[in-house]
């Protein structure tokens, strides 16, 4: 039977790298934002290679839940699949994957709107969604009978090991030392939007180290990262810990 595990990640996280290193075991497939294309259909989002996007994917809510509840790629017995929050704004949500393991990978918010707004002009509450990742969690924990997995990025970039390890344990599959590296370059697993989003990613051969002090941030985005810090805060507290 195959494991399949939605990793519950707001944008500007380590999401991608996380992707990656689940991509680099022989036993699992990747899945990469499924519900993107139905997002930005569905939202209007005037977000990078929107039409090309909407082009590629299917934007059916319901086709793609489908789908991911369906059989793995290739037959693999672990299904990895990376999902946004802020994504899920059709008639599909956490609820309708009874059967997936959920685990959910948190950033400061000062970190991920530093670097959000790198890739963008502006970035707003909608875009990353840290009220519904929290509303997940909450889901998910009052209904399982153990509580679900929580990475925060910055505590795993100082021992990606002992995290992994852990996180491993808390869905039931085995460690395998590969998910500590993989080949650069783009992967024919990545949305056809990595090319601007992926870039660092696609640089790289592992995880990058502990990242350094918080970024300081001024006006608008000090006031979105206030607005943000709370969810983050609550959700912290249940952060994976080796």
């Amino acid at each position: 039977m195959t494991v399949r595990i939605a990793m519950w990640s707001g944008p500007r996280n380590i999401s991608t790298a996380m992707m990656r290193s689940f991509g680099s075991r022989s036993d699992c497939a990747v899945s990469d934002e499924p519900f993107y294309g139905a997002y930005l259909k569905d939202s209007g989002e005037p977000q990078p290679m929107a039409d090309q996007i909407i082009g590629d994917m299917d934007c059916d809510w319901d086709s793609v839940a489908s789908a991911m509840r369906g059989p793995s790629p290739d037959n693999a017995a672990v299904w990895y699949q990376k999902h946004m929050p802020h994504h899920m704004v059709g008639n599909v949500g956490i609820s309708d994957f009874p059967d997936h393991k959920h685990a959910f990978l948190i950033r400061e918010p000062e970190r991920v709107i530093a670097s959000y707004a790198m890739k963008r002009v502006a970035v707003k509450f909608e875009d990353l969604r840290y009220d519904r990742q929290l509303e997940y969690f909450k889901l998910v924990k009052n209904s399982a009978s153990e509580i679900p997995a929580v990475i925060d990025s910055t505590q795993f970039l100082s021992d990606p090991e002992g995290h992994l390890k852990l996180l491993c344990s808390r869905i039931g599959i085995p460690w395998d030392k590969a998910m500590l590296a993989w080949q650069r370059g783009i992967k024919p697993s990545d949305g056809i939007w990595a090319t601007h989003w992926y870039d660092k990613v696609a640089a790289s051969s592992g995880f990058a180290s502990e990242p350094g002090r918080k970024p300081k941030l001024e006006g608008a985005a000090a006031e979105l990262a206030e607005e943000c810090r709370p969810y983050y805060d609550e959700m912290r507290e249940f952060a994976l810990t080796p």
